[in-house]
C-alpha cells in the first residue's frame, strides 16, 4: 500500500510539473502519454487535482494550472528574491538605474524585487508590488517576449513614458527556469544608452543560473 501511495503521489507531482513547465494546455490523452500511464489512471489523478484547484480546464476541456498552484508559487517567492538580489544589485550599480525583478500574475506584471543604485544623483523610485498590464511597460513586454522565445538570442523590450512620464525602461526575460515567467530590467529618468543592454542581459542570465544551480 505504501509503495502504491508513493507511486500515486509521484504521478500527481509529475502532472503538476508538466503543466507548470509549459505555456500550453493539455488533453487527458496527452498527459497520459507524457507520463506513460493509461488514460483511466490519468483521469483519476486529474479529477483529484481539479478538486484541489491545482488544475483547471478551459472552454475546450484542455488542462492548465489552477489557482491553487499560487500557494506553492507564493511559498517560493522569498527564495526567488534571495537568489536574484545579488544580480539586481550589480545591475543597479553598474547601470546607475533602478533595477527590478518582475513576475507574471495572470494578465499583469508585478514588481517582486526592486534595488536602487548606490550611486546616482537621480533615479526612479519603483515600488515593490507595483502592478501593470503585461502589454504595458518594458518589464511586462519582456515577459511576453519570453513566452514566444524559441531559441537564439535573448529578446529585449524597451519603452519610453508608458508607465511614468519621462521614464524609460529596458528589460529582458528570465529564460530557462521551468514554471517561472519573469523579467529583469531597469527604469531610468535618463535616456538608456544601448551600452546598458549587455548589463541587463548579464543580470537575466545570472538570475537563471542562480535559480537553476544544482538542478
Amino acid at each position: 500500500m505504501a509503495v502504491e501511495t508513493a507511486q500515486t503521489l509521484d504521478r500527481g507531482l509529475r502532472i503538476l510539473s508538466l503543466v507548470a513547465a509549459s505555456d500550453s494546455r493539455f488533453t487527458i490523452k496527452e498527459i497520459a502519454e507524457s507520463l506513460g500511464i493509461s488514460r483511466t489512471v490519468a483521469y483519476r489523478l486529474i479529477v483529484t487535482l481539479e478538486e484541489r484547484d491545482l488544475l483547471q480546464r478551459d472552454e475546450q476541456g484542455r488542462l492548465g494550472a489552477g489557482f491553487g498552484m499560487m500557494a506553492f508559487r507564493n511559498a517560493y517567492l522569498p527564495e526567488l528574491k534571495s537568489r536574484a538580489y545579488a544580480a539586481l544589485t550589480e545591475l543597479a550599480d553598474s547601470s546607475r538605474a533602478t533595477a527590478h525583478l518582475t513576475i507574471a500574475d495572470g494578465d499583469d506584471a508585478v514588481a517582486l524585487l526592486v534595488v536602487e543604485p548606490g550611486r546616482s544623483d537621480l533615479h526612479v523610485a519603483y515600488r515593490v508590488g507595483a502592478r501593470h498590464r503585461l502589454d504595458t511597460g518594458a518589464a511586462g513586454k519582456a515577459i511576453l517576449l519570453g513566452r514566444q522565445h524559441a531559441g537564439g538570442a535573448t529578446p529585449m523590450a524597451s519603452t519610453s513614458g508608458e508607465l511614468q512620464p519621462g521614464a524609460e525602461g529596458l528589460a529582458a526575460p528570465v529564460l530557462g527556469v521551468p514554471g517561472l515567467e519573469a523579467s529583469i530590467g531597469i527604469v531610468s529618468l535618463h535616456h538608456i544608452d544601448a551600452a546598458v543592454e549587455p548589463l541587463v542581459l548579464k543580470a537575466a542570465r545570472a538570475v537563471t543560473e542562480a535559480l537553476t544551480a544544482g538542478s
